[in-house]
């Protein structure tokens, strides 16, 4: 798959809202770390891997339209790293001065329009956007006038010295944010702006949130990398990558069956084909209709 296969954006209604589905651009992770303990005979069915046993993940942020505000959820890869660790993870997402501010102003903005950032979690491929680096080479805050939101606790497990997990977060992606007094530290469920309320989802890591949105009788949930693909919906899918895989699969248990039962618009932030659809109603196992 190459990045231009993916449109720059998807467009659609909720309720009131607006919602837009931004293609910041891809990366490729090692198939195996991705499904876990699932053989790859059954993952490949899904998401054929490359020669280096790599799959493509797309890099999909949420921006919403709402009366009160213009609120981006994630932010994608950034451009503030180098050509070693692009081709390390297969980063595919050059642009100005990266796809996701081309998507961003594809859907009528630009950087400086957005109000409110919201990061699921903090890992590089989620918060790297948070900031770029200019031609001077000094790190900037991406979303000048945003007020950012993380949960406390991922803001403190981003800072523990511990080698399982010190690649995923560099501390260009958010100290320079806190720094500049535009991070709000949240803790557990909250309303961020009416109608977008974090909901914590851990596994991934210990305070990962995804983030639901609701207006007059739509909900959508913003997934992260709870079910990172549409590939992940089985219940004993789950990555490799994730700290506490069994409490993952908890999870999962409790917001899939209220998903397919209150008729929520999944979106998935990796699959790099399904953007969004709904669970089949019914249906014990988690059975998605993908929508438009």
């Amino acid at each position: 798959m190459d990045v231009n296969e993916l449109p720059l954006r998807r467009t659609r209604q909720l309720g009131r809202f607006r919602i837009h589905a931004l293609e910041a651009g891809l990366q490729r992770l090692d198939g195996g770390a991705m499904f876990g303990v699932v053989p790859k005979p059954l993952w490949e069915r899904r998401i054929p891997a490359d020669e280096k046993n790599r799959i493509p993940l797309a890099l999909r942020c949420l921006l919403v339209e709402t009366p009160d505000a213009l609120v981006l959820i994630d932010n994608g890869i950034g451009n503030k790293e180098g050509e070693k660790f692009r081709s390390i993870y297969g980063v595919e997402n050059a642009g100005s001065p990266t796809r996701l501010e081309d998507a961003l102003r594809d859907a009528g903005f630009a950087p400086d329009d957005v109000d409110v950032v919201i990061d699921s979690h903090l890992h590089f491929d989620h918060a790297g956007g948070n900031t770029f680096r200019d031609e001077a080479g000094e790190v900037r805050l991406a979303f000048p006038r945003a007020r950012y939101y993380a949960q406390r606790g991922e803001w403190e497990y981003a800072h523990w010295d511990n080698e399982r997990i010190r690649a995923s977060y560099l501390p260009d992606n958010f100290d320079p944010v806190h720094r500049a007094g535009a991070l709000t530290l949240i803790e557990g469920e909250t309303e961020i702006v009416p109608g977008i309320r974090t909901l914590p989802t851990p596994g991934h890591t210990p305070h990962h949130q995804s983030v639901l949105i609701h207006s007059e009788d739509e909900t959508a949930l913003f997934l992260a990398d709870v079910v990172p693909t549409a590939a992940h919906l089985p219940y004993p899918w789950i990555m490799g990558y994730d700290v506490e895989p069994l409490v993952t699969y908890e999870t999962k248990r409790i917001i899939l069956p209220r998903a397919r039962d209150e008729g929520w618009l999944l979106v998935f932030e990796h699959d790099p084909v399904v953007p969004w659809g709904r669970l089949e109603p019914g249906e014990a196992r988690p059975t998605l209709v993908p929508e438009a």
